[in-house]
């Protein structure tokens, strides 16, 4: 990884009010790779153990709990409940396939506005929204083809 690469990771660590550790900036560098795959804890320790022999699986699985509570990053589940771990901490919703395991990122303006106006109509007792997303769960109906969304006019 690039050297501003490194310094913009050290700084959104501390912005977020953590210490930048190197172990914490490994485990960030990591997910960013394996960003579009959604990946589990162990799967970002695979990622980075070659290089860093010195980081346990249990480092991994407390950094990436510690940056979900400092809102770096975002957990999602899977239909079974395992967690994977997601950098992209814009509002979008998933699409996990349940055949493949694959969790896709969907983002769609008008989901959200709906949303948006539906939750501004209800008044939540006792609870601070801080965002909501829609996880669409089913299989592939060809699993060797991509999922896409198509855009239906009305």
């Amino acid at each position: 990884m690039q050297q501003q690469d490194r310094h913009e990771i050290h700084q959104r660590i501390v912005a977020s009010g953590l210490k930048a550790t190197s172990q914490r900036i490994v485990v960030y560098e990591a997910l960013h790779a394996l960003h579009g795959h959604h990946p589990t804890a162990e799967e970002v320790y695979q990622h980075l153990a070659p290089a860093n022999p010195s980081v346990s699986l249990g480092t991994v699985y407390k950094t990436l709990d510690t940056f979900v509570d400092a809102e770096l990053i975002r957990r999602v589940l899977s239909e079974t409940g395992g967690k994977r771990y997601d950098a992209n901490v814009s509002t979008h919703s998933h699409i996990y396939c349940s055949n493949t395991k694959e969790i896709v990122d969907f983002e769609d303006e008008e989901l959200t506005l709906l949303l948006q106006d539906f939750f501004s109509k209800r008044q939540l007792e006792n609870f601070e929204l801080k965002g909501f997303s829609v996880q669409l769960t089913g299989k592939k109906v060809e699993p060797d083809k991509q999922i896409s969304i198509k855009q239906v006019s009305q």
